[in-house]
């Protein structure tokens, strides 16, 4: 397969990890619990050979560890510190789940905060100001790890599932699954966050066949992430911009660059870019906090209940 150089990116070396809709699927069963092959199969609707490759390259990569009993038999999957830090990026997913589609099996699921005993809705909020961060307030530039990396060049088309052929009860942020589970929709929507809008300007960042990208574009803007702007009349070009439902993904992106940040850095460089908030000036070191105490919230501090159980 046909290798490219890009700009380093921590969203791109995240997303060549786990920006595999199988791969995200995994992490959020086995947060809720679910950590044998046959209870995953069976929650996710993924074939037997799917499973045990993905489930191998968790392990790979840190992101799984596996266990088995004293016999070596009935072996289970648990959370690495590596993968438990993607809570950030699965509150987020849920909230911008809770913003933009209808489900009722979400709108049963309450998250109570143990250590102020309320229900509550995750917020992403600045380290330094305590306030929320939002697309269009933040600026970036280079930092130190702002370097080359070596990428893939995908001619695959996408594999897509409907987000309503999961059968998991706990399938929570199906539908951003379904949309950022494959890396090159989800690397077009990063770019998106730099100002990048036309066809040509996506596909000089991506190693992407250009039939690839089109049918990624076409994607974003069907399921209104994107609208589609002429900018000039003979001939006739369309430019990609944001919509509100775009922008409002962008806290689940900045939580997964800082998780980048932290776990993908192969050379151990630092960050290649730099976030900071316009409110404060100083370098965002965005937080998932409660929205009702403002403390930062961690894994095991919070509850999940789905239709008045707890999960």
């Amino acid at each position: 397969m046909a290798e490219l150089i890009t700009r380093a990116s921590s969203i791109n070396r995240a997303l060549d990890q786990i920006g595999d809709k199988w791969c995200l699927l995994i992490i959020q069963e086995v947060l809720w619990g679910i950590n044998t092959f046959n209870e995953m199969m069976e929650a996710m609707g993924v074939s037997r050979g799917v499973l045990s490759n993905r489930l191998k390259w968790m392990q790979e990569i840190d992101c799984l560890r596996r266990e088995t009993d004293d016999a070596g038999r009935k072996p289970t999957y648990h959370l690495t510190s590596k993968s438990i830090d993607l809570y950030d990026c699965a509150l987020m997913a849920n909230r911008w789940e809770r913003n933009w589609f209808d489900n009722p099996q979400l709108d049963t699921v309450e998250l109570v905060h143990l250590k102020c005993g309320k229900v509550f809705q995750p917020e992403m909020q600045c380290g330094s100001c305590r306030e929320q961060v939002v697309f269009g307030e933040v600026t970036y530039k280079p930092g130190p790890g702002a370097t080359r990396d070596v990428r893939e060049k995908k001619v695959r088309r996408r594999s897509s599932i409907d987000s309503s052929e999961i059968p998991s009860k706990r399938a929570l942020y199906r539908n951003l699954i379904n949309l950022v589970g494959d890396r090159w929709t989800a690397n077009v929507i990063a770019l998106a966050y730099h100002g990048i809008t036309r066809f040509e300007e996506f596909h000089r960042e991506l190693p992407v066949a250009t039939n690839i990208l089109a049918d990624r574009l076409r994607l974003l803007v069907e399921q209104g992430v994107f609208v589609q702007v002429e900018y000039q009349q003979r001939p006739m070009r369309q430019e990609y911009q944001l919509t509100d439902k775009g922008r409002d993904l962008f806290p689940w992106f900045l939580a997964l660059l800082q998780w980048g940040d932290k776990w993908c850095d192969a050379k151990a460089g630092g960050a290649p870019m730099l976030v900071n908030h316009v409110n404060c000036g100083k370098r965002v070191r965005a937080r998932v906090c409660c929205n009702e105490c403002g403390e930062h919230l961690i894994a095991h501090q919070v509850e999940f209940t789905l239709n008045g159980q707890v999960m």
